[in-house]
């Protein structure tokens, strides 16, 4: 099955809001085993909305879309379906009813622009909204199915959740994704070699913030085959590159740094002048941080002596240090028994901070699983 989303609204458009309804539904059509294979946004405008339906059903089987069910006159999703159909919309009674009782039950007159959101075309049914006044609607025609859904996200999510079970029919995707530290894209995919022309599972590599991901995914036709095959992958890229690799999927390096203090019954304290504060602020939001970190100190242009004098007064067992510099600077994390060391070279103060941020807290996590 080849999926579609639409996503309906000029606020999108202009920035004003960020679509996370987007975000929400592709992951739950890939955990479904379904390709969603294009994503369209449109503004509050009858004629195109119409011809991005007409669009997403040349093309695709299922379109979920979102938004444009409001009772106003710029809510234009159930005229564009209708439009694109070429069916015409009329009040379904027992819509109206229970749009009547949900606003007399709060004491109000229901508002006659209302009533269009009790319309239905002959190839849709309603989904109740139990959210909301905006019922949504299930298109099938022609072998294909369009989900029209409220845009607020507290609306959208039980009615997609109500939809769902309709639609587990296309197999499963799983996914694995591998968050590496130390070594640039380009290599991890050199050190990948063949595996990133692998089909099934597919291999694929990505710049992030937090360094260079690897995700592995693959489709089956149950859930335990896909993870098998995932896992299977997964093992043999930790082979290649496993001394890089600090976490997976949702896991941050706070977080694997925290667990690996717990372990040993240590706490750290952060010493830092070139990542001017970043690195205890990424700790201090990591989960549970009271337990194992004792706090930090920030000194601009300090070097490697006064921090780690100033350090220590903190009282962890575990220092982390971070010497301001011009172009290089020598990290230091300090554990018990043993200092592990790591220059880094930067072209600005911007870049600096940065890579002192991410290289910083490596180094902690490298040191603690020495």
């Amino acid at each position: 099955m080849k999926a579609e989303l639409l996503s309906i609204g000029t606020e999108l458009l202009l920035g004003q809001i960020v679509d996370t309804n987007a975000n929400y539904l592709a992951g739950r059509l890939a955990l479904l085993g379904i390709d969603c294979l294009h994503m369209q946004t449109v503004g509050d405008n009858l004629g195109r909305a119409k011809q991005a339906f007409e669009r997403a059903l040349s093309r695709s089987d299922l379109v979920v879309a979102t938004g444009g069910l409001g009772p106003t006159e710029d809510d234009l999703t159930r005229e564009a379906i209708a439009a694109a159909l070429g069916e015409t919309p009329a009040v379904d009674r027992a819509l109206e009813r229970d749009l009547q009782a949900w606003f007399s039950g709060r004491g109000i007159v229901m508002p006659d622009r209302n009533r269009k959101q009790a319309w239905l075309i002959p190839s849709a049914r309603a989904l109740p909204n139990p959210n909301g006044t905006a019922p949504g609607w299930d298109v099938q025609r022609d072998g294909k199915r369009i989900v029209a859904m409220p845009g607020v996200p507290r609306e959208m999510t039980p009615m997609w959740e109500s939809v769902e079970p309709s639609l587990t029919r296309g197999g499963a995707l799983r996914w694995r994704t591998l968050k590496l530290l130390g070594i640039g894209e380009s290599a991890v995919e050199e050190r990948l070699a063949e595996l990133v022309h692998s089909t099934s599972p597919t291999v694929a590599t990505y710049a992030k913030n937090d360094g260079v991901h690897v995700r592995v995914a693959d489709k089956a036709s149950t859930p335990e085959e896909a993870d098998e095959r995932v896992a299977g992958m997964e093992q043999t890229i930790r082979a290649r590159l496993g001394e890089y690799v600090w976490g997976a999927d949702d896991e941050t390096l706070p977080g694997v740094i925290g667990r690996g203090l717990e372990a040993r019954s240590w706490r750290l304290a952060v010493a830092e002048s070139l990542s001017a504060g970043d690195i205890a602020r990424a700790l201090a939001d990591a989960p549970g941080a009271e337990r194992w970190f004792s706090g930090a100190i920030v000194r601009p242009s300090a070097d490697s002596a006064a921090l780690e004098s100033e350090g220590r007064r903190l009282g962890g067992d575990v220092l982390l240090v971070t010497p301001h510099g011009a172009e290089t600077s020598e990290l230091r994390a300090i554990v018990p028994g043993r200092t592990r060391r790591l220059d880094i070279r930067f072209r600005s103060p911007a870049d600096g901070r940065r890579r002192a941020l991410l290289s910083g807290l490596d180094l902690l996590r490298r040191a603690l699983a020495d």
